[in-house]
């Protein structure tokens, strides 16, 4: 791949510095968005398959990230789907990944993930935008939030079916290398998880910014600024549900799986360091590495609250939903879950998407309020 923009943007090392219009760049006409999600996700999650649906979510970056390889493009993880942008010399690759994990989703999991993929240019055409930021939670790793209003617009085509992918043919897998993840979901610690899903009334709005900015401040005042993963790492239990998805992603068959659980869960649980990986180190850059909030033409964040932050919290975006301001929607549970891409424990890129375990993103969705 040849085409630099993303590489050569500056990554943001404050989270709330996304709140400033600035931080975002205009990602180029010649470039493509892909936008993925899972139709009737509230029935699969009502079923109790929200793990499936956060995995095959995951899946699509990952998919795209193996037939990209070499290449940085900005995704975002949204619950139930993903959104991306890629460089013009990778849209037939991406197509045939997103081709790929539909078929993966269908065959294995009776899952009707919709997917499309168009110029940035069509986007614009339709009056509205694309932007873009990275975020840096370390010096190995970055997260890319969007802005503008095209995704919304494009996710908004896809539901309604004017924009769409065929599937490839039944049999048909992607490639999922380094999906995989064996995390115990995590509990909260302050009072409830709570998946909050902020939009604007107006894609652009400065007054917009400016709630997203109360919210972020309100929210640091809780430690780690909620975030739902303790600072030395997630908690581990034996992975029974996970180690079925992760034998689903990988291929591989079931003793395969389970003797690669099995010494993962050994050796996290002993922090016994085993050559050059350390258990501890890892699992402390997991937490850090988490992506428990992000912008992606809105503010989504999954946190640990207590009580008196929530009630704040709900009364400043009532306050701002009566303005015209937001649409906001909250789904609170007793717990998180992460998602992971590992291409390597050695290094310190590994992606950790965190929602909500009872719905997350997906519900709170399904609950916007707005002064409409």
């Amino acid at each position: 791949m040849t085409d630099a923009f993303y590489d050569n943007l500056a990554p943001v090392a404050r989270f709330d510095a996304l709140v400033q219009a600035e931080a975002f760049q205009p990602v180029p006409d010649r470039w493509y968005v892909a936008v993925a999600d899972i139709a009737n996700s509230t029935a699969a999650i009502a079923e109790g398959r929200y793990k499936t649906v956060n995995m095959v979510g995951a899946a699509v970056i990952s998919a795209v990230r193996n037939a990209l390889p070499g290449t940085a493009f900005p995704a975002v993880f949204g619950g139930d789907g993903a959104t991306l942008a890629v460089p013009p010399q990778g849209e037939a690759a991406t197509r045939a990944a997103l081709q790929a994990v539909q078929a993966w989703a269908r065959d294995l999991f009776g899952l009707d993930l919709r997917a499309a993929i168009l110029p940035v240019s069509e986007l614009r055409a339709a009056g509205h935008d694309l932007r873009v930021a990275r975020y840096a939670v370390n010096a190995a790793l970055d997260y890319a939030m969007f802005s503008g209003g095209g995704m919304a617009w494009a996710e908004a085509e896809l539901k309604a079916g004017r924009i769409h992918l065929e599937p490839a043919g039944h049999g048909v897998m992607p490639d999922l290398t380094g999906r995989s993840c064996r995390w115990a979901n995590l509990k909260a610690r302050h009072g409830q998880i709570v998946s909050v899903l902020i939009l604007p009334e107006t894609a652009g709005s400065a007054a917009f910014d400016a709630v997203c900015g109360e919210v972020l401040r309100l929210t640091e005042t809780v430690e780690r600024g909620g975030h739902p993963a303790p600072a030395a790492g997630p908690g581990l239990g034996w992975p029974t549900g996970s180690a079925a998805l992760n034998r689903a992603a990988s291929g591989k068959g079931p003793l395969g799986v389970f003797f690669e659980t099995a010494l993962a869960w050994v050796v996290m649980r002993s922090r016994i360091k085993l050559g050059g990986f350390d258990p501890a180190a890892y699992a402390a850059e997991t937490s850090g590495n988490a992506d428990f909030r992000k912008f992606d033409d809105g503010l989504k964040m999954t946190l640990d609250l207590d009580a008196a932050t929530l009630d704040a919290l709900t009364a400043l975006l009532d306050r701002a939903a009566a303005e015209g301001t937001v649409r906001y929607g909250i789904q609170t549970q007793d717990e998180a879950m992460m998602t992971c891409i590992v291409p390597s424990a050695l290094q310190s890129d590994h992606m950790h998407f965190v929602d909500g375990a009872a719905g997350g993103y997906t519900q709170a969705a399904a609950q916007l309020k707005g002064r409409g």
